[in-house]
């Protein structure tokens, strides 16, 4: 009797048998262990990815509030080109696309549709960041550099900010091009280039907040 009740005050203090050789009936990945590593990098990139766009949030603050602030200099109206930037925009965006195309090329363990397409993805990122280098160069000839006012300072820390972003992320694509040509489609790559899909598609919401609010507000 004695030892019937200190087994069942044992399993009724630990319910799952943790320490007593049990077989565990606790929910997680095999017997109640950790999570997939799928699941763990998944949460720890899309930490990395909320707290980028608090940065951008901050940004865009900021030019909400020194968009008025051009002390004599030119505004937005006298040095936007929405139709330049409507190409550039949708650069940004078929980039995407293909990207997405890569993604369904890796789960048909397809490599040749899977290099092309993340080539593809690569030269539409690149001619995006072409023609921002060119608009960048373009106003700073014109008197319309960084240092001129405080909107212009705003304007260039925000798309500079994004463009930089652009540019990291189109030297992981090459990574991820060479890795997955050498390795295959390991786990380990499928896992990378889910992290790399979601930080392309998130620089694409960016943008696209980019473009409505600095642009065609700015413009209008």
């Amino acid at each position: 009797m004695l030892g019937h009740g200190r087994e069942d005050g044992g399993r009724q203090g630990d319910p799952h048998h943790i320490g007593h050789g049990g077989e565990s009936d606790a929910p997680g990945h095999g017997a109640g262990g950790p999570s997939p590593k799928r699941i763990i990098v998944g949460y720890g990139f899309w930490i990395f990815l909320l707290s980028d766009i608090i940065m951008f949030s901050a940004f865009f603050a900021a030019f909400a509030v020194l968009r008025d602030a051009t002390d004599g200099g030119p505004t937005g109206r006298e040095i936007f080109d929405l139709p330049f930037v409507a190409v550039e925009t949708t650069l940004l965006l078929i980039s995407s696309f293909t990207c997405g195309m890569a993604g369904l090329a890796m789960a048909q363990k397809n490599q040749l549709w899977f290099q092309i397409m993340m080539a593809v993805t690569f030269v539409f990122g690149a001619g995006f960041l072409a023609m921002e280098v060119y608009e960048f160069h373009h106003l700073i000839e014109i008197g319309a550099g960084p240092s001129r006012s405080a909107f212009l300072s705003s304007f260039f820390a925000l798309v500079g900010c994004h463009g930089i972003h652009v540019f990291g992320g189109s030297l992981w694509l090459l990574t991820m091009m060479a890795q997955v040509l050498v390795k295959g489609f390991t786990p380990n790559m499928e896992r990378r280039f889910l992290c790399f899909s979601l930080f392309w598609h998130a620089l694409d919401i960016v943008w696209v907040a980019v473009f409505t609010i600095v642009y065609l507000l700015g413009a209008g």
